[in-house]
């Protein structure tokens, strides 16, 4: 597997990351714990070296799973885990960034996973009640402690990232990007990025499952499956957007690859610092994924789908408003 720093840091990781959240949360066919070890495992021995987690997962049994199986490798890996949600009777309930939340997350996160320190701990969403100077200050006394390694926001507005990164360097984003939600591109955090020398993330590179080519407008989600409440999954959107699935299905039938492997290989083309980070409960699909980073794809490739992809409309919002509201703070 290929490596990839993350910006101007000393954080190498597999140019393709493991996004661990689906073993067990949100999608509503969570698999046992001796599998989800099992298949973490199997990661590490393709080539994975990142590994994406977070106290909300679950919450708290994700992390869990993640220190036991990646416990014989600790010193191969580097685990991603995040803070910033108030957690009420298992639930989210809004966010929570205070200092002292910061400090027993990052405390119970330890205890969690098995390890002695945080590789990568990123503010989960924007608290709107705290000053990201003051979470970044937190973060900065923990890197200082020995418990932090290096520090990251997800889904922050660009200004907020360069107020963070004054008072203490962000080593990586984690934003939501994929050929169909191409949000860094336009709203200044692609730009940040390479400003500051900060590398990105990319959760749900293949749109939530759906640029894999797996699903369509007949597709029936289970009642536990959050993608239930997102626009761009009613029958309506998934048949409109069906486009975009058939742009790569076609390049994909030129390079002898999967409509996934395309849209990861898009992803790696975009910038040598950003790392995607699929997720999947499959090892056939964990194969699929990791053999995007052998596609070449070449510069009139680029610019064909470049091309064809400005002239759909991505129909849908990728969070319902509620949801919405909590990105780009």
């Amino acid at each position: 597997m290929q490596k990839r720093k993350l910006g101007r840091s000393n954080l190498e990781v597999s140019a393709i990351g493991f996004g661990c959240m689906g073993l067990n949360f949100s999608y509503g066919h969570a698999l046992d714990k001796a599998d989800a070890i099992a298949l973490v495992r199997e990661a590490v021995g393709l080539g994975v070296t990142f590994f994406d987690t977070a106290e909300v997962y679950g919450p708290w049994t994700n992390e869990e799973i993640v220190g036991e199986a990646l416990r014989p490798f600790r010193d191969q890996v580097v685990i991603a885990t995040k803070f910033g949600f108030n957690i009420v009777d298992g639930k989210m309930a809004g966010t929570n960034s205070r200092p002292e939340q910061i400090r027993a997350v990052a405390d119970g996160s330890l205890k969690r996973l098995g390890i002695e320190q945080i590789d990568l701990f990123y503010q989960h969403r924007v608290d709107p009640n705290v000053p990201i100077e003051d979470v970044a200050g937190t973060v900065k006394e923990l890197i200082a402690q020995g418990k932090v390694k290096h520090f990251g926001l997800s889904e922050p507005g660009a200004q907020t990232v360069r107020r963070a990164h004054a008072v203490q360097p962000i080593t990586a984003l984690q934003n939501e990007y994929s050929l169909w939600t191409r949000g860094p591109e336009t709203n200044g955090i692609l730009e940040a990025c390479e400003e500051l020398g900060i590398g990105l993330v990319a959760y749900s590179p293949l749109g939530k499952g759906f640029l894999t080519g797996a699903m369509n407008k007949d597709t029936k989600l289970g009642e536990n499956d959050f993608r239930k409440i997102l626009p761009r999954f009613t029958p309506e959107a998934l048949e409109k957007n069906q486009a975009l699935v058939d742009l790569l299905k076609r390049i994909g039938a030129e390079k002898k690859a999967s409509p996934a492997q395309i849209a990861l290989a898009w992803l790696l083309a975009q910038k040598p610092w950003i790392v995607p980070i699929p997720g999947t409960t499959k090892l056939g699909r964990l194969k699929e994924n990791l053999g995007a980073a052998d596609v070449e794809l070449t510069a009139g490739d680029l610019a064909e789908i470049q091309r064809t992809a400005a002239a759909i409309h991505v129909e849908g919002e990728r969070y319902p408003e509620q949801l919405l509201a909590t990105v780009g703070r």
